[in-house]
């Protein structure tokens, strides 16, 4: 991504030395609690960095009874590293920074066999496999691919591709199982209790240790639950999207399964690096396509940005760690995945756990974001197999 002109302030540019010494000196966090050893994490005080030292860091639940899996509470996206973020630091750097993620205490980090395609699953693989007995790497089937790339809205969601796709990310992810196995997208031509009865044979096997659904309706998440019992739903979710909180909340609520946002920074739109100049490798960065994304659009929605940086001016945060803060208090299971490719970005992201506001505050801005009308579609217009 390249920038043009900087008429707009950018978020990291204002309490970004200050957040950033923040999290040198230590974050202010309580240390997890014990993660069971079935989940492969250590029972110790929590993870320890590459220096020997204790790195404590919040955790939440997701799922329930023997689907349950806990992580840390604010989770890494790593689609960005490879896939549809423009231009990305070399393989070093992006190495480093998922090193740097584990010794903050992060444990889940989000992947699937369709980012490159292939390539971030190798690139997080390498990375975590020191790690892989402390940390949670998920992952997604059923898109198709022709050329290399993304067939959209082309799902193959049969047991034979669930499991093909099983065995090929085992390898690159360097995993004896996959911690949580996500179906990408529903496949109109599968019904969804194939798809979670495959699923739970893999876990019998020992190949899979849990299940989850990405962009799923009520209706298919109880059809699935019913047979595979679910730990999580992953969905796009932020301030400019909050359709999931009457969608499938309640049914989330209700058979306890846990909820884990993309994109909860508006893919880097809340965090106010995004202008109407900004340009976007229309190669490798799928918001050239996406409605919200136009310079129009970005123009019409800044007034939500501007609401966010109007709260977390008063209260010494960023514009991202207030989006991430918002989320965290509306449930206790619900874990945010936001992605970046800077240290920076992920220091200032993390902060947002030990960020506690009253109910009152949160009210007010989520009516001050309200009183503006979104612009744009969130999703891609070429991706008819969203639900949104």
């Amino acid at each position: 991504m390249k920038e043009e002109n900087g008429k707009q302030m950018s978020r990291r540019s204002f309490l970004k030395m200050g957040a950033t010494a923040s999290v040198a000196m230590g974050l202010s966090m309580a240390v997890p609690p014990a993660v069971a050893d079935t989940l492969g994490i250590s029972t110790k005080q929590g993870l320890t960095d590459r220096g020997g030292r204790t790195a404590p860091f919040a955790t939440r639940i997701l799922g329930s009874g023997r689907a349950a899996m806990e992580v840390s509470s604010i989770g890494l996206g790593c689609m960005g590293m490879s896939h549809h973020r423009s231009a990305h630091p070399d393989k070093k750097a992006l190495v480093r920074l998922l090193h740097q993620a584990v010794d903050m205490g992060v444990t889940l980090f989000d992947t699937a066999e369709s980012y490159g395609p292939w390539k971030n699953e190798e690139l997080v693989g390498e990375a975590l496999h020191e790690y892989r007995h402390k940390v949670n790497i998920t992952t997604k089937f059923g898109h198709t691919f022709v050329n290399d790339k993304h067939n959209i809205g082309v799902e193959d969601c049969t047991p034979v591709n669930i499991r093909r796709v099983c065995e090929a990310s085992l390898r690159r992810l360097r995993l004896e199982a996959i911690p949580l196995f996500y179906q990408h997208r529903q496949d109109k031509n599968v019904p969804v209790e194939e798809v979670a009865g495959t699923v739970a044979d893999l876990i019998k096997e020992g190949k899979v240790l849990r299940f989850g659904l990405s962009e799923a309706n009520a209706e298919t998440i109880r059809r699935a639950h019913a047979v595979c019992p679910l730990t999580a739903v992953q969905s796009e979710y932020h301030l400019m999207w909050r359709t999931p909180e009457q969608s499938i909340f309640p049914t989330l609520k209700e058979l306890g399964i846990g909820f884990v946002a993309y994109s909860p920074l508006t893919r880097g739109f809340l965090g106010g690096d995004i202008n109407e100049f900004t340009l976007f490798d229309a190669d490798n960065d799928n918001r050239a396509t996406h409605g919200q994304f136009t310079a129009e659009t970005i123009r019409d929605n800044t007034p939500i940005l501007n609401e966010l940086h109007r709260f977390g001016r008063t209260r010494g945060i960023t514009s991202s760690q207030a989006a991430l803060a918002w989320m965290l208090a509306k449930e206790p299971w619900i874990v945010p995945i936001p992605g970046t490719t800077k240290a920076a970005h992920l220091h200032e992201d993390l902060q947002a756990v030990s960020l506690e506001y009253s109910a009152n505050e949160w009210m007010e801005l989520e009516k001050a974001v309200a009183s503006h009308p979104v612009t744009g579609s969130r999703a891609n217009s070429r991706d008819t197999s969203i639900q949104r």
